[in-house]
């Protein structure tokens, strides 16, 4: 499924966080960093689509969101879900 250029108007909240971190992270501007999509999503565990190596995660459905944000022709996945505030999913 490809949600790009999907963005769900309720989740602008955790938009604000995630492009407030990044922005934090990269040193820029926020003005800078656009939305490529914001949906809610069912994650099949706990690990919300970002399991750690080395680390068992509950298998049950999780309802939360992905965010991706764009600068500098680079995408930032960021993943949320339960009580978890969206965070940067720093894979591969």
């Amino acid at each position: 499924m490809d949600d790009t250029g999907s963005i769900d108007a309720g989740l602008q909240p955790y938009i604000d966080i995630a492009i407030a971190d990044l922005a934090g992270r990269l040193g820029v501007d926020p003005a800078g960093i656009t939305t490529q999509s914001a949906v809610l999503i069912e994650w099949p565990d706990t690990s919300l689509g970002c399991p750690q190596p080395g680390r068992q995660y509950p298998q049950v459905l999780t309802d939360g969101a992905k965010i991706v944000l764009v600068t500098g022709g680079v995408a930032y996945p960021y993943h949320a879900g339960g009580s978890t505030t969206p965070f940067l999913c720093e894979q591969g």
